[in-house]
């Protein structure tokens, strides 16, 4: 049997599993998980108002339970944990699946003022990871900005806009459940600094904004014309076209009342972010324009919007990663067909799929023919892989690297218990938010 690791439980992880275990009957796959817990950005990205997309976890657990996979999470590969090389002792072929881990930074004065945080931090606060230590992201705000017109933009707006009696069925914890209903914050900006016609949103999400009770959402005609291809729209993507008209529709429809007012901002980019002793009491923007070659120029023309909380979503980036090469430029590593290449050359035995291979692109489906194509190599090589003498079971040398791997009874032991919780709060399934209640959950249903 050719052992294989999979390191990453989210989608990249688990369809390279499937394709490894439905391409080659002799194949075993471990998919370890440095958190107890797996389905990677699935369980910890997605909105949680967002059920059907979170119902992807149903099809990542058959992958997950499949007779020859296996999921082992609560092992750290890296420092701290099982150094790759290591790991590469243990199996005959390691792929890692681990996305990108990094925010990237607006790189302008003002950013690590209180308040200032990445979209991902309050995601993950929302999502109950629990690597989140903070929760103070919306007291004492009473107005916002977003600065990205991406989704995960478009996510964080909605989640600042939602009530109580929308958050409550959802399986957001219970501490950002009652942060966000006791929330004063009333105006959100988004600032984006393109045109409407290069949002990277999705025409679903966009319209989803002017479906929230008690809100309104407008936009600024003017801005919007700034884009010759808002103006004349006919030579957009169709995916395009249909978010200039949902904006379009927007601009003339008549402004409407409601406790909360979503604006959509472009052609501006942040420069500053202004304080007020330590904390972010606003942001500095540079109106912009296009240039006529694809790009953007700055027009020397200011404007300050006030903001006790400014959320940064404008890209992830992935990190280096034990023991393997690494493309500053690209936040990758580098490959060919998915084989991890050093010196020029295919490590044998190494593997990337994901975000990790191809950068932070792409929607959850993308990860399919991703994932294919690295398996496909990896079984390309197998036979010059499977006379590596490796473990029968690698489980007990992990253990002796200090592991103590929460296998998938594990698992569901913090699905039951997540599910107690939210019936003793009289709502559904209500996460786990911190280390400590997740590993003593898997504990519990270990020893059964």
């Amino acid at each position: 049997m050719l052992r294989v690791a999979v390191v990453g439980s989210g989608p990249s992880g688990c369809y390279t599993a499937q394709s490894l275990v439905q391409q080659d009957p002799a194949v075993l796959v471990d998919v370890l998980d440095r958190l107890p817990c797996p389905y990677g950005l699935v369980r910890y990205g997605v909105a949680p108002d967002h059920e059907k997309i979170k119902s992807l976890q149903n099809s990542l657990r058959t992958v997950l339970e499949h007779e020859r996979v296996r999921f082992l999470g609560g092992v750290q590969v890296g420092p701290g944990g099982v150094p790759a090389a290591r790991l590469r002792e243990l199996y005959h072929a390691v792929v890692y699946c681990v996305g990108a881990a990094a925010d990237r930074r607006l790189g302008i004065p003002g950013e690590d003022l209180r308040g200032s945080w990445s979209a991902t931090e309050f995601v993950s606060w929302y999502s109950a990871h629990p690597d989140v230590v903070a929760d103070g992201f919306v007291r004492g705000a009473r107005a916002a900005v977003v600065i990205g017109v991406g989704n995960v933009a478009v996510d964080v707006t909605r989640m600042l806009a939602r009530g109580a009696a929308e958050l409550s069925p959802t399986d957001m914890p219970e501490a950002a459940l009652g942060s966000l209903a006791a929330s004063e914050v009333a105006r959100v900006h988004m600032v984006g600094r393109r045109g409407p016609s290069q949002a990277r949103f999705t025409t679903k999400e966009l319209r989803e904004l002017s479906t929230l009770p008690d809100t309104r959402v407008t936009v600024n005609p003017a801005e919007l014309e700034l884009d010759p291809d808002y103006v004349d729209p006919s030579a957009l993507p169709a995916a395009r076209r249909r978010n200039v008209e949902v904006l379009r529709g927007w601009a003339t429809a008549p402004s409407s009342g409601g406790r909360h007012h979503l604006r959509l901002r472009f052609f501006l980019r942040p420069v500053e972010l202004l304080a007020d002793g330590d904390r972010v009491c606003g942001v500095r923007l540079e109106r912009t324009a296009p240039d006529g070659h694809g790009g953007l120029t700055g027009t020397g023309r200011y404007e300050e919007i006030e903001a006790q909380l400014v959320l940064r979503s404008v890209g992830y980036r992935g990190v280096p990663l034990d023991g393997l090469p690494f493309d500053p430029e690209h936040g990758t590593v580098p490959h060919v067909g998915g084989r991890v290449v050093r010196g020029g050359v295919p490590a044998p035995g190494e593997y990337v799929a994901g975000w990790i291979k191809r950068g932070p692109t792409g929607v959850i489906g993308t990860n399919r023919p991703c994932a294919k194509e690295t398996a496909t190599s990896l079984l390309a090589d197998a036979p010059d892989l499977v006379h590596r003498n490796v473990p029968d079971d690698p489980l007990a040398a992990l253990g002796a690297e200090g592991c103590a791997p929460v296998e998938w009874a594990g698992w569901q032991a913090i699905e039951r218990a997540e599910a107690a919780l939210g019936a003793s709060l009289g709502r559904g399934v209500v996460k786990l938010p911190d280390w400590q209640s997740l590993l003593a959950a898997a504990d519990r249903g270990s020893a059964l």
